[in-house]
């Protein structure tokens, strides 16, 4: 995970230091991943104006999705290559942001979103595709579901598990999922930091 920050990190120990001049992701996404379990951090003037900057160099993919919670309190997750992860899917084109995080919620666990809240956050996530380092920016919504409808999960899209999680039992998620899914349950107060980083 990369921070980018106006100040020093509070746990600043727990991180790396990254020159903010010379950072290209393209050239350093590569190395990042071979460092997966540390956390680095960038530190600039402006964090907004830096961000901008970066997503310039790479293509940019916007996704949109939800964090559902049901009647009983519980909250809903799915299991894709591996790592616990919550709904997203990319927005189509001339779709609505709200439209498409509806709809890829419906479409990968099989339910139907009774009511869409509001915005929680904006994540980014880098990956390859095709050799190529691109940029995923996500918005995520809070939503919720009512009824008993039975979980099924998008196999077509790698999801081989849809489940749904007692409050009390979100922080388990944490040990096998993405950074950019920990920013929103620490959003949501679900948890109330993110983890250490694992040792190597």
């Amino acid at each position: 995970m990369v921070l980018i920050t106006e100040s020093e990190p509070k746990s600043v120990a727990t991180y790396e230091k990254l020159d903010a001049q010379s950072f290209d992701l393209r050239i350093i996404y590569t190395w990042i991943l071979k460092h997966h379990s540390k956390l680095f951090y960038i530190q600039c003037d402006n964090a907004k104006q830096y961000l901008k900057s970066v997503i310039a160099k790479v293509p940019l993919i916007e996704a949109a999705g939800g964090l559902v919670k049901n009647d009983n309190g519980h909250y809903l997750f799915i299991y894709r290559h591996d790592k616990w992860d919550l709904p997203k899917g990319k927005i189509e084109k001339d779709e609505k942001v709200k439209v498409a995080a509806v709809r890829e919620v419906e479409e990968e666990c099989g339910i139907t979103v009774n009511k869409l809240g509001g915005k929680i956050c904006k994540t980014y996530h880098a990956y390859i595709n095709k050799g190529e380092v691109v940029l995923k920016k996500t918005h995520w919504f809070a939503m919720k579901h009512k009824g008993e409808e039975k979980l099924k999960p998008q196999v077509e899209e790698g999801i081989t598990d849809v489940r749904w999680f007692k409050p009390n039992l979100v922080g388990a998620i944490t040990e096998n999922t993405f950074p950019s899914i920990i920013d929103v349950l620490v959003k949501e107060e679900l948890i109330e930091e993110k983890p250490a980083p694992l040792s190597e």
